[in-house]
């Protein structure tokens, strides 16, 4: 039987450092079932075990261990000197992955994506929206988005926009009959509409004012998990919700919502885009992150 090919090896290095079918099938752009097959076949291949595989989880064995330690530098030096050869090109070309919530995907990443893609023909990227705070490296992304105070130590960190402002909403109608907070301690007293994230915990409410902090786990008869469907809720009469400004400014303005706690909700700062600190960054990235800059320096003027 022939040696193990190129491709059963990535495809095992890509499982490992993943540790899940699904998660490797989706970076690599091939079914979970082809996944699956490579897999046997390079195992079939070596004569051993590299997977320790059950319904819910996926390990290494020893001989799995020992292969991806010297696989796993291996594979990087192949794509760095790969990647360099863009330097010869017109243009960069490559894929940049970038993991961000739903409120930076859509009001911070997906303004720039025609305007870069168009400079940067060559160049595909991937903007896949999750809350959850996830090891980026792990999970195969290029880059992140977080606020800043999220991010791990050792990332570089890029400013994607202006300040945020967080503020407490509710509509005319829900406001008549129950009355406005005047301070956070009042919301206790109120319907609210709660934001769980992937990971189970429940977004809590932070307040500022004259250097005095509060924080309130908001409680409520509705939970969801986004955004828009906090702010519909409130829409509706349906309590109060804590939303980012961005996601209010149009029923603010038609006066389908109204702001309380409004001295109680100072800005924050702006989204960030983060990706690991290293020598070598990806010709594409580079051009991404070089792409940012300019739109910054240019809202700077």
């Amino acid at each position: 039987m022939p040696g193990p090919n190129l491709n059963e090896l990535e495809t095992f290095t890509a499982i490992a450092r993943t540790r899940s079918f699904r998660k490797a099938a989706r970076e690599r752009g091939v079914s979970a079932s082809a996944l699956s097959q490579a897999m046997r076949n390079l195992e079939d291949r070596l004569g051993t075990r590299l997977l320790n595989r059950t319904t819910r989880s996926v390990g290494l064995t020893a001989a799995g261990e020992q292969l991806l330690s010297r696989l796993g530098p291996a594979f990087a030096e192949i794509a760095q000197a790969v990647d360099q050869v863009n330097v010869f090109r017109r243009t960069p070309a490559g894929t940049v992955r970038i993991n961000a919530p739903q409120p930076a995907v859509e009001y911070c990443l997906m303004p720039l994506v025609k305007p870069f893609l168009e400079t940067y023909p060559e160049i595909k990227l991937e903007v896949i929206s999750d809350a959850a705070l996830i090891d980026i490296v792990k999970e195969g992304f290029d880059a992140g988005v977080r606020f800043g105070q999220e991010m791990a130590q050792d990332m570089i960190a890029v400013p994607l926009g202006p300040s945020l402002r967080y503020l407490v909403v509710g509509s005319p109608a829900y406001l008549a009959k129950h009355g406005r907070p005047r301070q956070p301690k009042d919301l206790l007293h109120h319907q609210c509409i709660r934001h769980r994230f992937p990971g189970g915990s429940i977004f809590t409410w932070d307040f500022k004012k004259g250097g005095k902090s509060v924080t309130i786990l908001p409680e409520g008869r509705l939970t969801v998990n986004d955004g828009h469907h906090a702010v519909r809720g409130a829409i509706g009469g349906l309590g109060l919700a804590r939303s980012l400004e961005d996601y209010v400014s149009a029923p603010l303005a038609n006066g389908e919502l109204e702001v309380v706690l409004g001295d109680w909700s100072p800005r924050i700062p702006s989204w960030y885009l983060y990706y690991p600190s290293r020598r070598h960054v990806p010709a594409a990235m580079r051009a991404f992150l070089d792409f940012i800059g300019q739109r910054n320096a240019k809202t700077r003027r």
